[in-house]
């Protein structure tokens, strides 16, 4: 008896591995009963993995985007899947407990792609996203799983409107500190929170968010100019659209990110981050997703781009400037065209495009808020990676954001093991012009989960003593962070670093033009300390938090998990 060809479907998909013969009938059954019919077995599968969610002002839109997305999609000839995957806001976190969570969230929002995209063998994928964790969490995604996809990043807050100025988000929580010292009656501070916020969108200012959304457009995995597009702009949905479009097209011609990302293509992104005064978080996700496509970027690498990279764009929070004000001047192809003499111009990106051709159709439409390279803001990029006793694998500084008196500093440690004791320490009035104030055990097994010091910072700066006193942490600053704000020193505390046996009163020295950050402590008085004083161990109730601390690596090499 000759055997049916039942329901012959072409293979050039890799779907079809799901959908194709007569022992897939059941298979097909659940599609079609989604709507499918006959001949949409034979489209490429697309699927869009959406951090959509109803508390978050950087995600509260993205449902609208997704719509264009499918759109592009079936007009294009594809079949869009969308599903969710969890994505936490920052800005809702900050100053407590919760923001233990943020960072170890980064690492299973991408396992939690692969797991859907590998057991349901989509063939491409659109990545939808927006905020500080989420973007680079997907970001590993796309470039692990290695299908035709492209990003589509939610896009700017538009800034708020304070007294007749654009306000973000750190200027509320400096406002704070304001209203401690009586800078601000009730009613303003009230105005100010009313205001600051006006609509969704990531954080308007150049913090983890809208850098790493620039990254990705730096990198290719997004479409020219959806790095800035804001989140209200109909330009963001016909970017949208357009993305939808383009990943049919991609699919179709099995282009995927390890046909155009390269070493090169990172390096141009830690050029690109340099040059805007981008957060110094890039420095733990650049790294962490380098290294899902095998290649080592490190802090040398972060350090001797920032030192041959000008610093061109004056962004809040450190700047006057606005990402409305930065997507007005031509946003990051405008940045390409300024800085392309640095950049690895014939790197490609995901619509075929070269970094010189990019460069070639922008206009920088305000050189005031887009320099050029010969008439920078610093001559200098915004990182500085500080090396020495107290940091032996290094640390970070974002350096455009520290006041000219700040570069170069000595003063007494304030020793804190947490941020909140930090915090209540400064709006209590126990801490001096000058002190160095040291918060540890805040690294990612020591806090656990490495949580940002925004809190602190943004108190000190409200409270008049941002630019006289300094911290260093094994924590993370946010993107929202200016001032002499020393993070991610490593190794860590909990981890038995140097910055676990500082004591109260111990000179700190501070030198960023010459990368040192020393503890003025002779090595054989640490060598005592490190017998007298043991390391201590925060309980940890949470089974998710136990599982991290056991995973995660030094954040000097982008707090990536092990590899088993």
């Amino acid at each position: 008896m000759k055997k049916r060809d039942y329901f012959p479907v072409e293979k050039e998909f890799r779907s079809k591995i799901v959908v194709s013969g007569p022992n897939r009938a059941g298979h097909r059954a659940h599609l079609r009963s989604l709507g499918l019919l006959d001949d949409d077995f034979n489209k490429p599968f697309i699927g869009i993995a959406n951090s959509w969610n109803e508390m978050h002002p950087g995600h509260v839109h993205l449902k609208a985007l997704a719509e264009e997305v499918k759109r592009g999609i079936i007009e294009a000839g594809g079949i869009p899947w969308e599903f969710n995957t969890i994505g936490i806001c920052d800005g809702v976190t900050q100053g407590h407990i919760g923001m233990r969570y943020i960072l170890p969230h980064r690492d299973l929002i991408a396992d939690s792609i692969e797991l859907t995209v590998e057991a349901q063998q989509l063939d491409g994928m659109v990545y939808i996203c927006s905020c500080d964790k989420i973007v680079p969490a997907m970001l590993m995604a796309q470039v692990r799983l290695n299908l035709p996809s492209i990003m589509v990043t939610g896009g700017p807050m538009m800034p708020g409107v304070f007294q007749g100025k654009a306000v973000a988000i750190p200027d509320m929580r400096e406002g704070v500190g304001k209203w401690v010292i009586g800078e601000y009656t009730d009613e303003q501070v009230k105005d100010l929170e009313c205001s600051v916020c006006p609509g969704p969108g990531s954080c308007a200012m150049a913090g983890t968010a809208n850098t790493m959304s620039c990254i990705a457009e730096m990198l290719g995995l997004s479409i020219p100019g959806c790095g800035t597009s804001h989140a209200i702009e109909s330009k963001k949905r016909r970017i949208a659209k357009q993305s939808g479009r383009e990943v049919v097209r991609l699919t179709k011609a099995n282009s995927r990110p390890s046909d155009f990302v390269t070493y090169n293509s990172f390096e141009n992104a830690l050029i690109l981050t340099s040059a805007m005064g981008g957060s110094s978080n890039a420095s733990i996700h650049v790294p962490a997703i380098a290294s899902e496509m095998g290649f080592n970027i490190t802090l040398d690498d972060v350090e001797r781009i920032s030192k041959i990279t000008p610093h061109i764009t004056d962004l809040k929070p450190a700047g006057p400037n606005s990402f409305w004000d930065l997507e007005q001047a031509g946003g990051v192809p405008a940045i390409i065209k300024e800085l392309l003499t640095l950049l690895h111009k014939d790197e490609k990106v995901a619509t075929g495009l070269t970094v010189a051709e990019i460069a070639n159709q922008a206009v920088n439409k305000n050189q005031e808020v887009i320099r050029t390279i010969s008439n920078p803001v610093h001559t200098e990029g915004s990182y500085a990676v500080l090396r020495g006793n107290l940091a032996p694998n290094g640390c970070i500084v974002k350096q455009s954001g520290v006041d000219p008196a700040m570069m170069q500093h000595t003063g007494p440690a304030r020793i804190f093991d947490s941020e909140a004791e930090a915090e209540k320490a400064i709006y209590d009035g126990r801490i001096n012009k000058g002190d160095v104030i040291v918060i540890r055990y805040e690294g990612p097994k020591g806090g656990p989960g490495m949580p940002e010091m925004l809190v602190v910072t943004a108190a000190l700066v409200g409270v008049g003593l941002g630019k006289s006193t300094a911290i260093v942490t094994d924590g993370r600053f946010s993107g929202g962070t200016r001032g002499p704000s020393i993070g991610h020193v490593a190794p860590e505390a909990a981890a038995g670093g140097p910055i676990a046996y500082v004591k109260e009163g111990d000179q700190i020295h501070i030198d960023i033009p010459n990368r040192k950050l020393e503890l003025l402590v002779s090595d054989k008085e640490l060598a005592v300390r490190k017998k007298e004083m043991p390391i201590k161990q925060r309980e940890i109730k949470s089974p998710a938090l136990r599982r991290y601390v056991k995973l995660v690596g030094d954040v000097s090499t982008g707090a990536t998990l092990t590899n088993f």
